[in-house]
């Protein structure tokens, strides 16, 4: 499964930059062109943000990377306390 998110997340931002690229840059196209373009590329946008914090998710539970610093309540009391004291 992490294999299809890797690749969505690739086919994504592929998809982000391309269809941003000609949004940006159009001389020639219709407003109902780069409107199109510019969707596309927000989709292309927001699936490649959610499929790479899925796959940093993915790596975190299995132990590839080290998990990010997000302390549990109690520490985080504790730490609250020390800071105010």
């Amino acid at each position: 499964m992490s294999k299809l998110i890797a690749i969505v997340n690739v086919i994504a931002w592929a998809g982000f930059w391309a269809f941003g690229y000609l949004a940006i840059t159009a001389e020639g196209l219709s407003q109902g062109q780069i409107v199109v373009a510019m969707i596309l590329a927000a989709a292309g946008l927001a699936t490649g943000i959610w499929a790479y914090l899925k796959l940093v998710r993915h790596t975190e539970t299995t132990g590839y990377a080290k998990t990010t610093g997000v302390l549990d309540p109690k520490t985080r009391a504790r730490a609250q306390e020390q800071w105010e004291g």
